[in-house]
């Protein structure tokens, strides 16, 4: 391991303890000494490093854990939120959200509005300080249920929340005991919103009955596949695809076959910290 992999692996225990303990107050001074930096310079540091400053930081991350509850644990009382997220009172949790994305918490429960979410919560880009692993597997066929988006990539946590709703609905493909996946069929970076097309899927063992939701049996196709692992936000998966396309697949020699690029989400936002998630990115090759 170099030094820039050791410098990483010190912030990386930092977030590790924010995302551990959200609902607890948390100081510079306690968190340098998790990452064995001085106290003197672990502002300057974490920001050089994240590029934002701790107490912003921390802010930001009970906030996103906290708009994540409201969408999708409706059971949740607002003012659960707000003290299991680290707010000493609902009216403080409360002016936090409405300064932080223009709405009460209520609201934001009532109706999501995503597109504005992700513009007022889009994380700080990292620096990445490894080279990324690029491994060939054959992979089985997997019958999955699947919710078609079409439309904008950033109303597509609207189409999740419907595939949620179906999955609790039927029981047909726990989170628990099931494989969540995404076919990327578009590239939002290129494609026109109202045309972009992303499928978010659960594995399941037999057929889907018709439901409000409009969920359907696909298949993904058994075959091989270049798999990269995406560790960090889902917002930088187009980093890792980028690097599939532009450096790895000319230098393999590899043929790409006729099924779009996927996503196997090992872990889900909705309950799991940002630097935590982990997404095997699949290129099917011939």
């Amino acid at each position: 391991m170099d030094k820039a992999d050791r410098y990483a692996r010190r912030f990386e225990k930092v977030l590790d303890y924010i995302a551990s303990h959200l609902d607890q107050p948390l100081d510079v001074e306690r968190l340098s000494q998790v990452a064995h930096f001085s106290r003197f310079h672990f502002h300057r540091q974490f920001s050089a490093y994240l590029g934002v400053g701790v107490a912003r930081y921390i802010l930001m991350q009970r906030l996103r854990r906290a708009s994540y509850w409201l969408a999708f644990q409706p059971q949740r009382k607002i003012t659960a939120i707000a003290l299991d997220c680290g707010f000493d009172n609902p009216e403080t949790f409360s002016r936090a959200f409405r300064q932080a994305l223009g709405r009460s918490p209520s609201e934001f429960r009532r109706r999501p509005d995503w597109p504005d979410w992700h513009a007022r919560m889009t994380p700080p880009v990292r620096e990445r300080v490894a080279s990324m692993e690029v491994n060939i597997v054959t992979v089985e066929p997997v019958m999955v249920a699947a919710l078609e988006h079409l439309g904008p990539p950033d109303r597509v946590n609207d189409s999740a929340q419907r595939f949620i709703a179906w999955r609790k609905e039927s029981g047909l493909s726990p989170v628990a005991s099931s494989q969540t996946y995404g076919i990327a069929y578009d590239n939002p970076e290129t494609s026109e919103p109202q045309r972009f097309r992303f499928d978010i899927c659960g594995s399941v063992a037999g057929p889907v009955p018709a439901n409000p939701q409009g969920v359907i049996v696909k298949q993904i196709p058994g075959g091989r596949c270049a798999v990269a692992r995406h560790r960090g936000s889902h917002h930088d998966l187009g980093d890792t695809i980028w690097h599939l396309y532009r450096e790895w697949l000319p230098a393999s020699g590899e043929t790409l076959r006729d099924f779009p690029v996927y996503f196997h989400y090992l872990n889900l936002a909705s309950d799991t910290p940002e630097h935590l998630l982990l997404t095997d990115v699949h290129l099917p090759l011939r």
